[in-house]
């Protein structure tokens, strides 16, 4: 499985690191320009995400369509060129557009699809973790790099480093990604989106996923600017030169937060848990962020804020797999990542605008209150997911009308894949044994 996942982690890895390595210094470097207003600023910040949301949908139609490496290399060319023209961007505007073209390469949901499509179902829980560990690696590495690259060389050249990323990227696509084989699925029911909405675990994951994303999004756009800000205005007249001395502790401390999460997460299924802790330390880094006056104690918010963050970032693609049936995977995967990318504009939007009228107490207290109303829902909504056993069977061996007459509480679906002539059970192996399943559907 890991010489499958490996490259298209790698991909991804490479799209988000050059993502996130402006994102630390971008708001101090957006707010230099001619024009620039805190609600500009915070639209460049978490502009990109708007289009991700918009282009989600018509990208995975697309893959469907042309196929999986067509589609994606053509996003990373779009994703190329918002790069380069971010890079050489001397206008607040310009870079605006630049940030929105870089959004529009939305490949996000025709990676889990080519995942689905060359892992088995019953690895892709492991699969999907570390495309989220590779996601979850690449921001705490930003946040290192970020501030000390874009001191020492300026903060286009992380631009152009970005796009030197997109192209190795597009090599490794054409070098070590295979071409996936098209399968096609025939299930025993049809998907209705509104399903995926009354189911309590779904529902609660893509608000986690959403809150998540839109307040990273809100935490880059505050974390430079009050760092540097003056001490009139309620900053700490940082230099921009200095703030890896707030990430760099930040990043330390996520990455070693982040294994010990996946494992318990995933190993020991305590999803549920983790997230709820993850929650507590984003209200506690906000808090912390809104209402203190000494720069060591806003450097331990962003900590906090960091080690929630890349605790919670492995497991979320994973546990939404596993919430969902196999029908639904696809768009409750495609729903979760809109939501996330919406939210992350909507963050940097919100506190541009916030800043614009309020100051960053009142702005800490709000996202602290925002986190314990989420924190409830999360306790009161979620729960871990089951773990299930599948068995496959040579669609030879059976019996049809068994099989459409199957009924059992521990049998959560089934479906039939016509391009390996299987039928796949997904079932409860602690409430049924296989061999028992065998007798209800073979001949």
């Amino acid at each position: 499985m890991f010489k499958t996942i490996w490259p298209l982690s790698a991909i991804l890895a490479l799209r988000f690191l050059g993502l996130f390595l402006v994102l630390p210094i971008l708001s101090v470097y957006a707010m230099g320009m001619q024009g620039a207003t805190a609600l500009l600023v915070g639209v460049i910040v978490g502009g990109y995400a708007l289009t991700q949301a918009i282009f989600q949908v018509p990208f995975g139609s697309m893959s469907d369509k042309i196929g999986r490496k067509p589609t994606l290399v053509f996003g990373l060319l779009v994703f190329l060129a918002g790069s380069i023209l971010c890079a050489v961007s001397n206008d607040i505007y310009l870079l605006m557009f630049g940030r929105f073209l870089q959004g529009a390469g939305a490949i996000g949901s025709v990676i889990p699809a080519m995942i689905s499509d060359l892992v088995p179902e019953e690895s892709r829980g492991k699969a999907m973790a570390m495309m989220g560990g590779s996601i979850a690696l690449s921001f705490a590495l930003a946040m290192g790099l970020g501030p000390v690259l874009g001191a020492s060389f300026g903060v286009a050249s992380l631009f152009w480093m970005t796009a030197a990323m997109a192209v190795l990227a597009i090599v490794l696509v054409f070098v070590k990604v295979p071409t996936p084989p098209r399968i096609h699925h025939v299930y025993h029911n049809k998907i209705k989106t509104k399903d995926i909405f009354k189911d309590n675990n779904l529902l609660g994951m893509f608000i986690l996923n959403g809150m998540q994303k839109g307040l990273m999004t809100i935490s880059f756009v505050l974390i430079p600017l009050i760092m540097t800000g003056s001490l009139e205005e309620g900053g700490f007249a940082w230099e921009k030169s200095e703030l890896w001395m707030v990430y760099l502790p930040a990043m330390i401390f996520g990455l070693i937060a982040m294994g010990p999460a996946a494992v318990f997460g995933e190993k020991h299924n305590k999803a549920k848990q983790i997230f709820l802790v993850s929650i507590v330390l984003f209200i506690t880094s906000f808090l912390l962020m809104g209402l203190s006056t000494d720069s060591t104690l806003f450097i331990v918010g962003v900590v906090a804020f960091f080690i929630g963050f890349n605790m919670m970032e492995p497991l979320v693609q994973s546990i939404i797999s596993k919430y969902a049936k196999v029908h639904q995977k696809g768009t409750a995967l495609g729903i979760s990542n809109t939501a996330a990318y919406f939210m992350t504009f909507i963050g940097g939007t919100f506190a541009g605008l916030m800043l614009d009228y309020a100051d960053r107490e009142k702005l800490g207290l709000s996202l602290a209150g925002v986190g314990v109303l989420w924190l409830i829902w999360t306790a009161l909504k979620l729960s871990n997911p089951i773990k299930h056993a599948h068995l496959y069977a040579h669609t030879g061996k059976v019996d049809m009308a068994k099989l459409e007459a199957l009924e059992h509480d521990a049998i959560a679906e089934w479906y039939i894949n016509e391009t390996e002539d299987l039928v796949v059970i997904k079932y409860q192996k602690e409430a049924i044994e296989e061999d028992a399943l065998k007798t209800k559907i073979f001949h």
